[in-house]
């Protein structure tokens, strides 16, 4: 893979792998099916071959998977586990949150476990129910535990190298989408942050989102200045936790007006979260209510139904529209 050249998220991704294995003989895959066949989406093909030893193919058991990668992390090694799609998470939720994310404070922080849990998300495929579940919310939530969603696929190498040097654990969401539909120069540079970055310029009104929402955004964007006369900025959380409030606060503060987008469920979303941080720390500066753009409080639908439950270019439009003038 050349270096500066375009790749796609997945190739990304696939590239942060291969280089922290070669940085570090301490880290190791493992997750059902990412030896030999490569992962489901073909993210860890080839590895298997080139660090033998080191990528493990398991059981359909998320459970276990987390939980051997708490044990391997004790034990001295440095895991980077997929589960085969977010929305499967619940399977392995106690282990996520009683005990990977609770360690180092139950040790006190005698053990530090520096696990990345690799997870795709995300609609957009047509996928059956739990394959395309947004859950970032439920997982933000969870103290001891980062929250990493990159949009492009220099964030996807970036963020996937830091989240895998962090000595603590983190959940490391990939828009499945995405994958293969997106594609960016890549840039080996890993020593940048994962503070939230502004995607596009504007004056009139912020739009704030991460992961596959964020192209939604920029879309929505370009719409609302060749068709409404609107200069909408576009700002990529990039971490959903912690959440950089700095970033987000300066951007908003800057447009005064915000709206909010993401594929999760409205009813205490992480837009919710995001609400509430900008109206406690700008209470006197943003000038009309924060909008939220989200999915609706149902169970994923059936294919047929996805576009009319992802938050769509034309909700966007609207809700920007109201949000700068009023109505």
């Amino acid at each position: 893979m050349d270096v500066g050249r375009d790749v796609t998220l997945l190739e990304a991704t696939r590239r942060a792998l291969v280089d922290a294995m070669e940085a570090s003989e301490r880290v190791v895959l493992l997750g059902q099916d990412v030896g030999r066949l490569g992962g489901v989406f073909r993210a860890t093909e080839g590895l298997l071959e080139r660090f033998p030893g080191r990528v493990f193919d398991t059981p359909l058991a998320e459970g276990g998977i987390v939980g051997a990668s708490v044990g391997l992390a004790i034990g001295g090694l440095v895991p980077v586990a997929e589960i085969q799609f977010a929305g499967f998470l619940h399977q392995a939720f106690h282990q996520i949150t009683q005990q990977l994310a609770r360690y180092r404070f139950r040790s006190r922080g005698r053990f530090h476990l520096p696990v990345t849990i690799r997870a795709p998300y995300g609609g957009g495929l047509r996928m059956p129910e739990f394959h395309p579940d947004s859950l970032e919310a439920q997982l933000a939530n969870v103290p001891g535990l980062k929250v990493f969603a990159p949009a492009f696929p220099d964030d996807a190498y970036a963020l996937l190298r830091e989240a895998v040097r962090d000595p603590d654990p983190v959940l490391f969401l990939e828009p499945q989408r995405l994958y293969r539909s997106v594609r960016g120069p890549l840039h080996l540079d890993d020593t940048g942050s994962s503070a939230a970055r502004l995607r596009r310029e504007g004056d009139d009104v912020l739009l704030v989102s991460w992961g596959p929402a964020v192209h939604t955004c920029l879309t929505a964007a370009q719409e609302l200045e060749t068709g409404h006369g609107v200069q909408a900025a576009v700002l990529d959380l990039r971490r959903l936790s912690p959440i950089d409030d700095r970033g987000l606060c300066e951007a908003a503060a800057a447009r005064r007006r915000v709206v909010v987008v993401h594929e999760g469920v409205r009813t205490a979303g992480l837009g919710a979260e995001v609400v509430a941080r900008l109206q406690e720390a700008l209470a006197d500066t943003i000038s009309l209510p924060i909008l939220r753009v989200a999915a609706p409080d149902t169970p994923y639908p059936p294919g047929r139904l996805e576009d009319h439950f992802l938050p769509s270019t034309g909700k966007v439009v609207a809700a920007a529209l109201r949000a700068v003038h009023g109505r």
